[in-house]
């Protein structure tokens, strides 16, 4: 196994080329916390990722366990602060910017794919309760997901509704002040777990008739635990899946668990999306790390196999071969294009002056990213030939904890059918101008691209007038890509 080394000089290469001048951020200081983070991913993280795999999760008396040593780093996690990076002050926690977190979440997701799943769902449950819950809530729950003692979950999707989530049948009922859940939900990453003291659910049920559709949905929290008695939740099975073993997938029941609504009642999908957001982009870097990770092992292993021959007679190395070449040199574009897009999402979010652009490029990097990821990976394994088809180089690993990233937060073509429907429509088309300036912006001098956008830009309006776009949606995802893919690489040209 080749150790896993941050790629901190990449990642703050590419925020300071791409997220632009925000306000308030301090590169220095950024790339020093991140580099703090980075020795405690390369020291604790890391040397638990192949063996949590191994292991996995169990379920006992109704309890997950979690893989050997995943506790004891979890609670220096939790110790150091890292769960309260951007959590306000006033609540406990750090309130460092999302560039930072980003920086921190891609070395997380690289060196532990299966503990950040565990515990990245925080800062969105936090952002959650800071847009949406009422002060008592705020004061309630933040201060424990700051520091760690409290995970959280987001809990959608149910056996008969996963991506339609107006199917959702589990019910909320009034109770006094109060509301009882009842009802299934499945694939809820770290449903239960033996790390933190609780966990704090938030549940996506239904309030209205089933006919209601997304309209009858509202959002609750649905603490694990209260004044130290568990409440009506159980777990009735972890998943045995391809990959991510160190993370429990749970299927969960809750037989008139206590909650509390958050937000207004019907308005449980718009509150959700405020986590959804967060977490899209979340996997659009757990993508970025996996195209980067696999490339460092085949990089590594490439240019020390000894295989073939030089045109001379001479021994070659693997690293030598053009076709070799030709997929390192892929590999390693993928990381950089796609850790590009994601820093320039979150740089118009830092910023907050561009939503139409930032409701654009989510979901354009929710597909560009996590796809790179899984062609690097592939890649890898080629690369590394029969060794990387064992579980022994790690590449192995990296493709199948990768695989998933393209389904969860949403299917990628169903983030293709909201880029040509929603996206070109959203405030009147404002994402189509504000897109292409951004392409000029990266590349001000290339004739051949402005061309290429404009044509975009056609197509887009032609797509915004459109009814039913579904069998164009894939396609002109491509192209979307593509074209900004390019102009970031016209960008990383001139240095």
């Amino acid at each position: 196994m080749i150790p896993f080394q941050a790629p901190l000089d990449d990642i703050f290469h590419s925020l300071r080329t791409f997220a632009g001048e925000v306000p308030g951020w301090d590169p220095e200081l950024s790339q020093e916390v991140a580099g703090h983070f980075a020795a405690f991913a390369e020291g604790v993280l890391a040397p638990l990722n192949g063996p949590g795999d191994r292991e996995g999760c169990r379920l006992e008396n109704g309890r997950v366990r979690m893989p050997e040593g995943f506790g004891a780093a979890y609670a220096e996690l939790a110790e150091s602060g890292w769960q309260g990076l951007t959590a306000p002050e006033a609540f406990g926690g750090q309130e460092l910017d999302h560039l930072t977190a980003a920086a921190v979440s891609e070395i997380f997701s690289g060196a532990n794919h299966s503990l950040q799943m565990v515990t990245n769902l925080v800062p969105g449950a936090v952002s959650t309760l800071l847009v949406h819950g009422t002060p008592a809530q705020q004061e309630t729950y933040i201060p424990k997901l700051a520091s760690g003692a409290w995970l959280s979950t987001m809990c959608l999707t149910e056996a008969g509704a996963g991506s339609d989530l107006s199917r959702i049948r589990c019910r909320a009922v009034r109770d006094g002040e109060s509301w009882r859940i009842e009802g299934q939900k499945i694939f809820i990453s770290g449903g239960d777990q033996d790390l933190s003291e609780g966990i704090l659910h938030l549940v996506l049920a239904r309030t209205g008739a089933p006919e209601d559709g997304v309209k009858g949905l509202s959002l609750f929290l649905c603490p694990s635990d209260s004044d130290g008695v568990r409440n009506a939740i159980t777990v009735t099975r972890i998943e045995e899946k391809l990959g991510l073993h160190a993370s429990p997938t749970c299927q969960m029941e809750f037989d008139g668990a206590s909650a509390e609504l958050v937000g207004a009642e019907g308005r449980g999908l718009a509150a959700m999306f405020t986590m959804m957001n967060h977490a899209r982009l979340d996997v659009s870097l757990q993508g970025v790390a996996h195209a980067a990770r696999a490339y460092a092992i085949a990089a590594a292993y490439a240019a020390e196999r000894r295989q073939g021959r030089q045109p001379d007679g001479s021994d070659a190395m693997l690293a030598d071969h053009p076709d070799v070449q030709r997929m390192l040199a892929e590999q390693q574009d993928a990381a950089r294009v796609a850790r590009a897009m994601c820093h320039i999402a979150l740089g118009e979010l830092e910023r907050g002056d561009a939503p139409a652009l930032v409701e654009f490029l989510t979901p354009l990097c929710k597909i560009w990213c996590t796809e790179a990821g899984l062609r690097a990976a592939d890649l890898g394994i080629q690369i590394l030939g029969g060794y990387g088809y064992l579980e022994e180089y790690g590449v192995a690993q990296i493709w199948r904890d990768a695989r998933i990233t393209t389904i969860y937060e949403g299917a990628n073509g169903i983030h293709c059918q909201t880029l040509a429907s929603r996206g070109v429509r959203f405030a009147e088309g404002a994402a189509i101008e504000a897109f292409a300036a951004l392409i000029a912006r990266l590349a001000p001098e290339d004739a051949a691209l402005a061309e290429r956008s404009a044509a975009w830009q056609a197509r887009a309006r032609e797509l915004a007038g459109l009814a039913d776009v579904r069998v164009l949606a894939h396609d002109f995802a491509v192209a979307t890509g593509a074209l900004l893919a390019d102009a970031i690489r016209v960008r990383l040209a001139r240095g």
